[in-house]
């Protein structure tokens, strides 16, 4: 196999060594440098133009495309030239499906390749940055994509064991070829390995983590799925139909009918009609699946997500969370505003200096302290970021609100015997939270009067209904919403950005490959109201997502379900408003029932974690007056975006 070397450029001579060579005394042999420490961060003391570039193929334990060969991974690797058996270094690796499709980052870079077939451009700053600081920096193909064998499963069993297959190459538990066939060796590298990624690059982190395999140290998943169920599907309610067999064909730049049959068998397995768990998404849960599970990580975690992803929705990272706390995982956060968004495109400078700090840490064993430091970061405003000891905030508490007859929604239950209903009919959010005063057949609206202090949402709000149907089943949608004028990011459009002309850079450039990405600014908006939280349930799937259980016509049911996480400000003056509805035209495919829902007020509520001031403990927050609220306002669905 063939490797590229690029020259750097010519070092001036120490003086001592000049004199011993102009007077022909044998000069000593130069040594390589050593990795340095300064102010708690590797310095960068590799020459990233002399770097090695390379690939090998690892094999895996999967024959996914059913050829009768097990399925080999493309790995290619840049690593500083003194590596080798005398300075073994560890890994920095980002597995992706994307490299020759949608490409990597805010710029969908691909990677460009040398006459050697070398990477001459790998995409992102990792290697640009990392490299010369004594790491090497893999680019994985996941297996089914770009230069892998195999056929992409859409976050099952190729996907899982092919990341793992490189990271038991790394530690001398699997074999690597050449392009000649020829045996290659790590022997460059300590073993220490970290995966990071965003979207799938970073589900497929969370996945190799979840098998528990030894010597990965630490894993960065930048808006990642940890259950590919919940990605798809809220409590039974379906986002897309037959999303996994088409993700997988996006991925799959080969002629399409190599796959074919692979994605046939995803679609007769993923449950489509019904929307319920089974074995097809027990392979694919991260948390406590059939081929992985939270209860085998070993790595330690630094994850990003931000609350108003609706692409890899943020329940995604709350749960992982959540498990890995449970766990006594040692583990790292930070919680933004922003849609489908990297961290290097709205927190750069903050973001690549913590990222550094945390690769030193567990993969150097750098003592500089981020392990002392506040555990989240969460952004609170457009240009505001807070720490705290955890998330979701540790002084936030469940505060339950309850609906009146009135329109009301306050800290008091409503008396018995007063009710309120809609029917399920399919319709957009916007609608749904338009003149939330006025009565509408397809939604009851409930709202507080204005807020005598600022509350923050700090967490999972959760709905508790007692509700009656005319059929065996509605899709149900509760938003809780913002209503009051004020500047917000506006993660509605461009995902949150703004892409600048003007450029920053991290690390050093050679020939096609440089570390200068263009800036971004936030995008914001002043709208007179912003839905906060939502959530979703097919009532038959209100005991069990795998077992549905149909509600008698007329029969009385509790029904309770988890919105999405958030983290949010409703500032003084506002008023929160919680609106109950039928199918979310929006963010869902389903059908709408049009079942006739019948809500017991006195017996339902929603609990909010709030941060709350002593102040809330004792006024009533129900609406006195006439207030309506604004008319439909224009919320813009955001584009989709996979990387």
């Amino acid at each position: 196999m063939s490797h590229q070397r690029r020259r750097g450029r010519l070092a001036c001579l120490p003086l001592a060594l000049a004199i011993g060579i102009a007077l022909g005394q044998p000069a000593r042999a130069e040594t390589s440098p050593e990795v340095k420490i300064e102010q708690g961060r590797t310095q960068p003391v590799y020459s990233y133009a002399d770097a090695i570039r390379e690939h090998v193929y690892v094999e895996s334990s999967v024959d996914g495309d059913g050829d009768g060969r097990r399925d080999r991974v493309r790995v290619d690797v840049i690593r500083p030239k003194e590596s080798g058996p005398a300075l073994r270094v560890p890994v920095i690796i980002d597995e992706s499906p994307y490299y020759d499709n949608s490409g990597r980052g805010n710029e969908a870079e691909r990677k460009l390749y040398d006459e050697a077939g070398d990477v001459a451009r790998f995409p992102l700053y990792y290697d640009n940055y990392f490299v010369p600081r004594g790491y090497a920096v893999l680019n994985v193909d996941m297996l089914g994509t770009t230069r892998s064998d195999g056929c992409p499963d859409t976050g099952g069993r190729s996907d899982v064991l092919g990341g793992k297959a490189v990271i038991d190459w790394l530690n001398g538990r699997a074999k690597a070829f050449r392009e000649d066939g020829t045996p290659a060796l790590a022997s460059w590298t300590n073993g220490k390995a970290a995966m990071i990624g965003k979207s799938y690059d970073g589900t497929l982190a969370n996945a190799v983590a979840a098998t528990g395999v030894e010597g990965l140290k630490t894993i960065v998943p930048i808006s990642a799925i940890s259950s590919w169920y919940r990605y798809q599907r809220m409590n039974g309610v379906v986002y897309g139909y037959d999303y996994m067999s088409w993700l997988a064909d996006y991925v799959d730049t080969d002629p399409p009918a190599k796959c074919a049959a692979v994605r046939a068998a995803m679609d007769a397995q993923d449950g489509d009609a019904t929307g319920d768990y089974n074995p097809f998404w027990k392979d694919r849960d991260y948390l406590a699946g059939s081929l992985a599970s939270v209860r085998n990580v070993r790595a330690s975690v630094f994850a990003v997500h931000t609350v108003n992803d609706m692409n890899v929705k943020p329940d995604q990272f709350s749960t992982w969370w959540q498990a890995l706390a449970k766990r006594g995982v040692p583990r790292k956060v930070w919680v933004g505003q922003y849609h489908h968004v990297d961290p290097f495109d709205f927190r750069r400078d903050v973001w690549v200096d913590t990222l550094h700090r945390w690769f030193d840490h567990w993969l150097y064993g750098v003592q500089n302290g981020i392990m002392r430091e506040p555990r989240a970061d969460v952004q609170t405003g457009p240009d505001t970021w807070i720490t705290q000891s955890d998330w979701p905030a540790p002084d936030s508490a469940d505060v339950s609100l309850y609906p009146g007859a009135d329109g009301s929604l306050g800290l008091r239950p409503e008396r018995r015997g007063l009710q309120a209903g809609f029917t399920d009919i399919r319709q957009p959010e916007d609608a749904m939270v338009a003149d939330v005063g006025t009565q509408k057949p397809g939604r009851a609206a409930f709202v507080t009067g204005e807020l005598p202090v600022d509350l923050r949402l700090s967490g999972t709000p959760k709905v508790d209904l007692k509700l009656k149907l005319d059929k065996p089943t509605s899709n149900l949608t509760a938003l809780l919403v913002d209503y009051g004028a004020g500047i917000r990011v506006d993660w509605r459009v461009g995902q949150g950005i703004s892409t600048l002309a003007e450029e920053s850079c991290h690390g050093e450039s050679a020939g096609l490959d440089d570390g200068c990405y263009r800036k971004t600014v936030t995008n914001t908006a002043n709208r007179p109201l912003e839905v906060v939280a939502r959530g979703w349930l097919d009532v038959q799937n209100r005991n069990s997502l795998s077992d549905p259980s149909p509600l008698k016509p007329g029969a009385w049911a509790n029904v309770r379900w988890d919105t999405l996480p958030q983290d949010y400000v409703f500032k003084k003056g506002h008023r929160l408003g919680l609106v109950l509805a039928g199918t979310d035209a929006d963010f869902s495919q389903e059908a709408a029932t049009g079942a006739v829902v019948t809500v017991d007020l006195s017996r339902s509520s929603v609990s909010v974690p709030l941060v709350v001031p002593r102040t809330l403990t004792t006024p009533d927050l129900s609406k006195r007056d006439t207030w309506r609220g604004p008319p439909r306002v224009n919320l813009p669905v955001p584009a989709p975006r996979l990387h």
